[in-house]
């Protein structure tokens, strides 16, 4: 397949769509979920791995964090890689850097090889999701934009619910190094597809690489989230997490004045003069919140408040992926009907509601009425993801569009850590403050109603969006 390359800014290039873009953004979505399936199936595994490393499971944590680490490092360049030596080529090789993290990591003796191979992981995960999503966005016409993002979300969505399940079954029933060689079929599959079906966009006029904006955003960035990582531990890690934290914010502020100071910054500040991408990211960061607090937080409360064994809460979860593949057949025509404005204010309403009702569970309620509202909040949540990744492109300039997935994908991950430091806080803060030796339901019920309060502060701020944003994208006509 020829690349296609982008024209300067001066005379910015015709959108074309690639033949059948649901394959395109299946195949991006398939490398995403094979991404979000691996963190969560690993961390049901930690046990297991601490003990054939024979070290204890707290050591394990590192595992967890040299990738987040890796992801915020990566994360800022991929879309300057993308331009540079374009989309395809960029995505097909973080799948591979991904499947040999992957073998690597499963032929690992020791935890500091562990951490390596995850590093290396981390590298190809960074490139594979924003630059799928520059890839998706430069190959669908807008007015396609909203149905493939839904084809997009669906499975990137499903793999941290099916994830901790699959993880006990493999553990309990093969070696945790299965956990990391079921990527390499994927991935094996993936770089076909992507040679195969993938368009190969790229700028043709070369920028330069902003090298001291990598240096100090991957700084910044690395600080926030290990930070916030530490912090999610509370005890002794929380009481350092604070140094990380203010070290992380005061290189960021370096890093501010930095990019007014380039050409092409590493992560563009000036594309928050946008409307409708400031909007989505303030608002979406806000939602996201309570997405990564979510799958923290319901199986603890399945499994240290109601009993559940880790297979039976993670089927129990699941069920929040079954409403997430409904969506995939509504988000265009609610956006059709309603347009992006008044369904990001009412459905975000509505699936904070939901996961405010989960503070509510209690092991006596009927678990159909636990399967329905996890449901719903699956589909709501879902829908509101995949209008939010869509209207943040709505006014953004298309030879723009790297330089805005690296930025949008950048808050992205750090306001999912964000959401699982939140949870953590606000659950040890209740069972310190009821005097509890360990967390109790009404502990969960505490931290589920913090984070969903957090979240319903978007509703106000999605109302500052223009009640035809998006419209080109929609199809909505305001009457």
């Amino acid at each position: 397949m020829r690349a296609q390359t982008m024209r300067s800014p001066a005379n910015p290039p015709r959108m074309t769509p690639a033949p059948g873009f649901r394959t395109v953004a299946l195949i991006i979505a398939s490398a995403m979920f094979m991404e979000q399936l691996d963190g969560t199936i690993l961390a049901t595994a930690l046990p297991s791995m601490a003990e054939s490393f024979d070290v204890s499971p707290l050591h394990m944590s590192v595992a967890l964090t040299s990738y987040m680490l890796s992801l915020a490092v990566f994360i800022p360049a991929s879309g300057a890689i993308a331009d540079r030596y374009g989309s395809r080529n960029v995505f097909r090789s973080a799948i591979l850097l991904f499947t040999i993290g992957s073998i690597l990591c499963g032929l690992s003796g020791n935890l500091p090889l562990l951490v390596l191979s995850r590093l290396l992981q981390g590298m190809g995960g960074a490139m594979m999701v924003p630059v799928g999503r520059l890839v998706l966005l430069r190959s669908v016409p807008k007015s396609e934009l909203v149905s493939a993002m839904s084809w997009l979300l669906v499975p990137a969505l499903i793999g941290p619910v099916i994830g901790p399940p699959l993880g006990g079954f493999i553990v309990t029933w093969a070696s945790w190094r299965w956990i990391f060689y079921i990527n390499v079929p994927i991935g094996i599959a993936g770089m076909w597809l992507a040679t195969k079906y993938v368009p190969d966009v790229r700028i043709a006029e070369r920028q330069r690489f902003d090298r001291v904006g990598f240096v100090l955003s991957g700084i910044s960035l690395s600080c926030l989230v290990f930070g916030l990582e530490m912090a999610s531990r509370g005890g002794t890690a929380g009481s350092g997490s604070a140094g990380l934290i203010l070290g992380g914010l005061t290189v960021g502020a370096v890093y501010v004045w930095h990019s007014k100071r380039v050409a092409n910054p590493i992560l563009d500040l000036s594309l928050m003069r946008f409307t409708t991408f400031r909007l989505s990211v303030i608002a979406g960061s806000l939602t996201r919140i309570t997405a990564g607090s979510v799958p923290f937080l319901l199986p603890l409360m399945m499994q240290i408040g109601f009993g559940f064994s880790a297979a039976h809460s993670g089927v129990v979860t699941f069920v929040s992926a079954l409403g997430a593949m409904l969506m995939k057949a509504t988000a265009a025509p609610v956006l059709r009907k309603w347009g992006f404005r008044a369904t990001l204010v009412w459905n975000g309403v509505l699936s904070m509601v939901c996961v405010a009702l989960c503070a509510a569970f209690r092991p006596d309620w009927p678990l159909w009425t636990i399967y329905t509202v996890l449901l719903l909040s699956g589909f709501f949540q879902s829908l509101q993801f995949s209008a939010y990744n869509t209207v943040a492109y709505a006014d953004v300039p298309s030879e723009r569009f790297s330089s805005a997935t690296s930025f949008y994908t950048t808050f992205q991950q750090l306001m999912l850590s964000l959401g699982i430091c939140v949870a953590a806080a606000a659950l040890h803060v209740s069972v310190t403050w009821n005097g509890h030796e360990h967390a109790q339901l009404p502990d969960f019920s505490v931290a589920f109603i913090v984070v969903t309060l957090v979240s319903l502060i978007a509703a106000p701020v999605c109302l500052l969006l223009p009640r035809n944003a998006g419209a080109e994208m929609s199809g909505h006509r305001e009457r």
